[in-house]
């Protein structure tokens, strides 16, 4: 299912952080609550210039187990896209959520991300007893949450959510490539490559360009604030989706 603008899946969970594992070690279900249902959550898109955020969250069905899921970063695209769809076929549920431009422009990237996230848990068709969610933040939740840091490597349903997120926001890049194809999206998804500035440049912005970003703001001749700036390239930097 969609959540606003919103989609819907084999869950690992950790009892505590991996501190030096470097293999992903896909952990059982249950994790501290016997027989409860837990979530995994991730996002993609907080680094690139233009388009949604989007997050993802997924429960796992034990019974019918995904094999090669993965942080989507590792994955080839024909990999995502064959694990994505076995993914919402054998999920026992799972949503993929959107904030907007307006809104990571209104709230900032970071709140739009934790926005998209609590879209995406409120958008499952069951309640989960707990959430997890990759990274060290966490979005306002009805149930229980905990950040896990690398835990797309490191849980399987949060490497399922990255792949559904990935996926679902890379097909939305392509479409926006049809609408703008003077930027190139379809090529490198929104982020600020050499190709995307140099386009930036030549053609201004469009409708689906984040006007909080640096380098849009210069684009658009618009003053950019010294501070927004530098969180604009951390975000980038830290952005871990990749291309």
């Amino acid at each position: 299912m969609r959540s606003r603008k919103s989609s819907t899946t084999p869950a690992a969970d950790p009892k505590r952080r991996a501190k030096r594992s470097r293999a992903p070690q896909q952990l059982g279900l249950s994790w501290d609550i016997p027989g409860g249902l837990v979530a995994g959550v991730d996002e993609a898109g907080r680094g690139p210039l233009a388009g949604p955020v989007v997050a993802a969250a997924v429960i796992l069905d034990e019974l019918q187990p995904i094999k090669g899921l993965a942080d989507s970063k590792v994955l080839t695209p024909a990999r995502r896209e064959k694990l994505f769809d076995e993914i919402r076929a054998k999920a026992l549920a799972c949503c993929i959520a959107e904030a907007d431009v307006e809104e990571i422009d209104r709230l900032n990237i970071l709140q739009a991300t934790m926005l998209a996230m609590r879209r995406a848990v409120e958008g499952l068709r069951l309640v989960p007893h707990k959430v997890l969610v990759d990274g060290n933040r966490l979005p306002v939740l009805r149930v229980p949450a905990e950040a896990i840091v690398k835990g797309d490597a490191l849980v399987a349903s949060i490497s399922a959510a990255s792949i559904l997120a990935k996926v679902h926001r890379d097909r939305l890049c392509v479409a926006l490539h049809e609408r703008f194809p003077a930027y190139g999206f379809a090529t490198h998804k929104g982020y600020a490559t050499a190709e995307h500035l140099e386009a930036l440049r030549a053609h201004g912005a469009c409708d689906i360009h984040r006007r909080s970003y640096a380098p849009v703001r210069e684009a658009l001749g618009l003053p950019v604030d010294a501070l927004a700036a530098a969180q604009a390239v951390a975000d980038v930097i830290n952005d871990e989706d990749g291309l």
